[in-house]
């Protein structure tokens, strides 16, 4: 993560015209005292003053502006690297992030050098190729983590030593399964989690995974979608009725009228079953010759008999 960090500074630029502290910043490179020739002079040399620089960066015409894909924290960061460059020199640059997006660079390892980052409380970490994360390499300030998009099997690490303070915890999009993981969703290592992201995994066993869910207190948004087990036809219904306090499962508002239909569904187990079906129907298949088309053979013909099989497979 620090690698992929510190290359994205590269490419923002932050020590390069119009940032940082060059011979372009007027005033400073060089002692001018109140000599109004030496002002002049200033202009000469080629310094700008900060507003000069600052419409540089803002002016999306300009060849200093930042890309499409750039974040406002990107801006944030040139602005004050023309402002204060001070701030974002060396180790101090560490001190001015909160939130830290890191997303499709190819990471594999959250590795200590985050610890540098003392008030960050946002990681947004999606689609990379983290397999496994060490909590003792997370800052304690965390409040939301994102880490969806990756190759995540296990949470044994990760909830060795959790941030205490986190609200929000993203892990859509991995390879998390039932029953192995379901011990490490609770609140022994959660206490203030609010927003819980499990979507596209392999969970299958819906009332274990909802019994170790249940001692979340402040568990306000789930999403489950995705997961083997969202296709039991009691699915909705039971997890309505067994988390009272939710607000939000799989994207859709839990409202009175919801959670009035589906009173007692929970004390009800016998109605759950870990089965499903799926039928699928396929309209037209392209590619694949048609074997009454063939021209048919005359009655009594001593034609050889040229015959034709063919095999489609689909894969799920």
């Amino acid at each position: 993560v620090l690698a992929a960090f510190r290359e994205h500074l590269r490419r923002l630029g932050l020590q390069d015209f119009p940032c940082g502290l060059g011979s372009w910043v007027g005033g400073r490179g060089h002692s001018r005292g109140g000599d109004p020739t030496g002002q002049e002079e200033a202009v000469l040399l080629g310094e700008e003053s900060p507003e000069a620089l600052m419409e540089l960066l803002r002016d999306r015409h300009s060849p200093w502006a930042l890309p499409p894909d750039g974040s406002r924290q990107d801006q944030h960061l040139r602005e004050m690297a023309v402002l204060t460059p001070e701030l974002v020199r060396g180790s101090n640059v560490f001190q001015v992030f909160k939130s830290l997006r890191i997303v499709g660079k190819g990471v594999e390892e959250v590795d200590e050098g985050l610890l540098q980052f003392q008030h960050l409380e946002e990681l947004i970490l999606s689609a990379n190729q983290i397999s496994r994360i060490t909590s003792a390499n997370l800052p304690r300030t965390l409040k939301v983590l994102e880490l969806c998009c990756n190759a995540v099997a296990d949470l044994q690490d990760l909830c060795a030593q959790p941030p205490p303070e986190l609200q929000h915890l993203g892990l859509g999009h991995n390879r998390l399964c039932s029953p192995s993981q379901d011990k490490y969703l609770t609140a022994d290592f959660w206490p203030n989690l609010v927003s819980l992201d499990l979507s596209f995994n392999n969970f299958t066993d819906l009332v274990g995974l909802v019994s170790q869910l249940s001692s979340l207190q402040k568990l306000r948004v789930l999403v489950l979608q995705g997961n083997p087990l969202a296709l039991i036809p009691t699915y909705r219904g039971f997890l309505v009725d067994s988390l009272p306090k939710l607000s939000i499962l799989d994207d859709i508002y839990v409202g009175p009228d919801e959670r009035h239909q589906f009173h007692g569904l929970a004390k009800q187990t016998e109605l759950i079953r870990s089965e499903a079906r799926v039928v699928v129907s396929v309209g037209e298949i392209k590619g694949v010759p048609d074997p009454s088309a063939c021209q048919q053979l005359e009655v009594g013909s001593e034609a050889p008999v040229i015959t034709y099989s063919y095999c489609v497979t689909y894969e799920f």
